[in-house]
């Protein structure tokens, strides 16, 4: 089980951290940001959340705003993930848990 939770943490980590990337390169590249390659390959790195946050997301949202949705889902299941792992933890042991 806390293998099954480092792993769902380390995803989620990983795709918090792409999508404030690319939201920082959304801000600094400006307008010629579809031309910039890390700007691509982040967002490929991306894609997977963003999907689903198409998925959830009711049709009213706009596209241009889907990466900070997905960025608020993929906050909240990491905080989920987070208090998971820690009441497991407690439940056998801290000293297991290392």
């Amino acid at each position: 089980m806390l293998l099954f939770l480092n792993i769902a943490q380390l995803l989620l980590y990983i795709g918090g951290l792409g999508l404030a990337g690319q939201g920082l390169l959304y801000v600094l590249a400006g307008q010629g940001r579809h031309t910039n390659l890390f700007y691509q390959l982040i967002g490929m790195v991306n894609k997977p959340w963003t999907l689903l946050a198409r998925l959830i997301a009711p049709k009213q949202i706009v596209d241009s705003q889907i990466p900070f949705v997905a960025f608020c889902i993929v906050g909240v299941l990491y905080i989920a993930v987070t208090i998971a792992k820690i009441e497991h933890c407690l439940s056998i042991g801290i000293a297991k848990c290392q």
